[in-house]
């Protein structure tokens, strides 16, 4: 049973979609805002490209070694204790990155920083199934991607401006306001979801079980990849967005925008369909619309790629298409994750939060490299980790074909 939303939250649930967004998108937001200031950083602290490189890498690590126990802790503590520990973590360690005075600190401020921001995105997908039945969880979950879209596009250009004008110091003071906001918005308006009868010992035996139930079924492991893989399919032009948008279209930098207006683009558009789609379809039958038109738009990139020369008239759009299809699909799946062992909600969401992050990383450090310099390499490269996906899907599909045909009661 889902507790009673009016005594949970007492505005307008679009501003509750917002709230979790804005937990959920700390994390991609603390990356994407000190991107513009690397070179800033490196020649303020003595820095070489490859200590720099480990500030990110640093913060990454810390990201997802600590995805493992966000969910564990929060069902063992409770939704609220954990986001808001890990809000204060949050600004203490974005308060230490500006006051770094060499790359060492730097880099052990952003490694705090990166154990921290990981309690939103897994902890606020809990909240939304501890409060809401399937449908009413979707069409949140699909609002709450709408608004967790806007991250990538604001981030850059509030860190560029920040750089420029202020110094590499203040995008780092920024985010330290970011969190004692956030710390003061959830004292005051985030109500407890889990109450204390439903939750976990916070014991090493029961934490091992928890993880051997999820990872020992193959169910999970399954929507894992099939929630976080194709994701790469777009993430990789991001990655690969100075060599894709710059010597492959041939554009300013001050043009970049549009690279990032389609895609998110399409994210807003998808979750918006999704949102209208929760209920009225099976939850199987919307996945399979957004893996056909992934697939579909996939296969016409490498076409076009093969055929022609890339060119800005047209390649947006594949990107554009590939990310509504991904947003149609992505909130249901995520859903079925959080739904396969219920009593282990927080768990799940946070081991599905770390097959992301492995796949992202793989993503980041060995194909974007490879295929950045080629449209063909690029297309294929998307297709491919797709592909992977949608057969994690089909094999699902087959082998339970009762999971996704109607929506879940609990």
């Amino acid at each position: 049973m889902q507790n009673d939303l009016s005594t949970f939250w007492r505005g307008p649930r679009w501003t509750l979609a917002v709230l979790l967004a804005i937990l959920g998108m700390l994390g991609p937001f603390s990356v994407d805002t000190y991107i513009p200031a690397f070179a800033g950083i490196a020649t303020a602290l003595g820095a070489t490209p490859v200590e720099m490189q480990q500030t990110l890498s640093a913060y990454l690590f810390g990201y997802a070694f600590m995805n493992l126990f966000h969910g564990a802790l929060a069902d063992s503590f409770g939704r609220r204790p954990v986001i808001l520990w890990g809000l204060v973590m949050f600004t203490l360690a974005s308060a230490g990155c500006a006051l770094s005075q060499n790359i060492t600190q730097l880099v052990l401020f952003r490694t705090l920083q990166g154990l921290s921001t990981g309690a939103g995105i897994v902890v606020s997908r809990a909240i939304v199934r501890d409060i809401f039945p399937p449908s009413q969880a979707q069409s949140l979950m699909a609002q709450i991607t709408i608004f967790f879209g806007i991250a990538p596009v604001i981030a850059p250009m509030m860190g560029g401006w920040l750089f420029v004008h202020l110094g590499w110091q203040a995008v780092f003071w920024s985010l330290t306001i970011v969190g004692v906001l956030l710390w003061a918005i959830n004292l005051r308006f985030l109500p407890e979801s889990l109450p204390a009868a439903k939750r976990q010992p916070f014991h090493v035996g029961p934490l091992m079980r928890g993880y051997g139930t999820l990872l020992s079924d193959p169910r999970f492991l399954l929507l894992a990849l099939a929630s976080g893989v194709p994701f790469n399919g777009m993430f990789l032009y991001l990655l690969s967005a100075p060599a894709f948008l710059g010597d492959l279209l041939h554009l300013e930098p001050t043009q970049f925008f549009w690279f990032f207006l389609a895609t998110i683009g399409g994210i807003m558009a998808g979750s918006w369909t999704s949102g209208r789609l929760a209920g009225r379809i099976p939850p199987k039958r919307q996945i399979r619309h957004g893996f056909l038109v992934m697939c579909v738009t996939s296969i016409l990139n490498l076409a076009a790629n093969m055929l022609w020369s890339p060119h800005v008239s047209w390649a947006l759009i594949p990107i554009s298409l590939f990310s509504y299809g991904w947003a149609l699909m992505v909130p249901v799946v995520t859903l079925l994750v959080l739904d396969i062992h219920p009593e282990w909600r927080g768990l799940a969401s946070s081991l599905q939060a770390v097959v992301g992050s492995i796949a992202n990383g793989l993503v980041a450090g060995v194909i974007a490299p490879l295929v950045m310099h080629s449209g063909v390499l690029l297309a294929t490269g998307s297709l491919l980790l797709m592909l992977i996906g949608l057969m994690a899907w089909i094999y699902l599909h087959h082998r339970w074909p009762e999971i996704g045909r109607h929506a879940s009661e609990q």
